[in-house]
């Protein structure tokens, strides 16, 4: 039987971590794993590639997760409460102020430029992202699925209007010019470590409806819209197999596809610095440096 298709992006809670080793994951030298990873697309020629924030950070965009699964820092903003509490609007839109322009400024790294040659040479069906950087288009990749969605539009959760980003960053920045003197670490999908006093801090609605604006991004707790699985889902069915990039696989949205890989009798190659939670599912697990790893392993094809 096809797998069945669920839609809820589940994440793990804030104690969840993978299973404890009776000795240290394998670090593996990128030299050894590209050779690896070359056998593996020279058996599976077109693959169903799913990526994940571990494929960002030498962009410079913090990743969520440790090296075994677990939360570096508290859990993002929960869907169900950024559309119930003003107070989370407040703090979710005044760390953006410093948290986003780290997202936009971002330029792609040679991970994203690897990948997008791995399409080039015909060996990627289609790129399932976690990240929602937009770097795999801006470095040529063609076949990209948003699975989480994109940080860079804003849509109005009334109406539907939608907008650039930069909009609402700006019209943010103009109502609470005094929020322009703080510093702070920046955190994942465009968020900010700063705990300040947000109270007076003024949110920008929607400028047609006076609705809520929110990232047109799939926060925890909310839905994968149903069409945009059906096509990655579609496009695993169609594939020689599954390589996972830079995933650690703890959230379900993309944890899914390993195991419709599995239901499917694809097999599945993970690339992650640090384990996943597919392990007992890959038949191929590389524990190494992402974009040394893609290098070595173009240089073999």
């Amino acid at each position: 039987m096809p797998p069945v298709t669920t839609h809820r992006t589940r994440p793990f809670s804030a104690n969840q971590r993978l299973p404890e080793l009776d000795e240290p994951s394998v670090l593996h030298e990128p030299e050894q794993a590209g050779g690896l990873l070359a056998d593996f697309i020279h058996r599976y020629p077109k693959l169903l590639i799913l990526t994940g924030a571990g494929v960002s950070t030498d962009s410079g965009i913090p990743d969520y997760r440790d090296g075994e699964g677990a939360w570096k820092r508290k859990q993002p903003v929960q869907h169900q409460d950024f559309m119930d509490n003003h107070e989370t609007r407040q703090r979710y839109w005044g760390r953006s102020l410093i948290g986003w322009p780290v997202i936009r400024n971002a330029t792609p790294n040679p991970a994203h430029y690897h990948i997008a040659d791995l399409e080039l040479r015909n060996h990627s069906s289609l790129v399932v992202t976690q990240n929602v950087d937009r770097l795999h288009q801006k470095a040529g990749t063609h076949g990209v699925s948003d699975l989480h969605g994109r940080a860079d539009e804003a849509l109005c959760m009334s109406c539907g209007y939608r907008c650039p980003r930069d909009h609402v960053h700006d019209r943010c920045a103009d109502l609470n010019p005094g929020f322009g003197q703080y510093r702070a670490d920046t955190a994942p999908d465009g968020d900010a470590d700063l705990n300040v006093n947000f109270s007076a801090f003024r949110v920008a609605d929607c400028p047609h409806c006076s609705g809520i604006l929110k990232p047109d991004v799939v926060f925890f707790g909310d839905y994968v819209p149903k069409q945009r699985v059906q096509s990655a889902l579609d496009a695993l069915k169609a594939s020689d197999g599954l390589l996972v990039i830079g995933s650690s696989l703890m959230v379900y949205s993309g944890f899914r596809f390993c195991r419709y890989a599995k239901e499917l009798g694809k097999p599945i190659a993970t690339l992650n610095l640090g384990r996943t939670r597919a392990e007992e599912l890959a038949d191929l697990k590389l524990n190494a440096r992402i974009g040394e790893t893609l290098k070595a392993s173009l240089d073999h094809l």
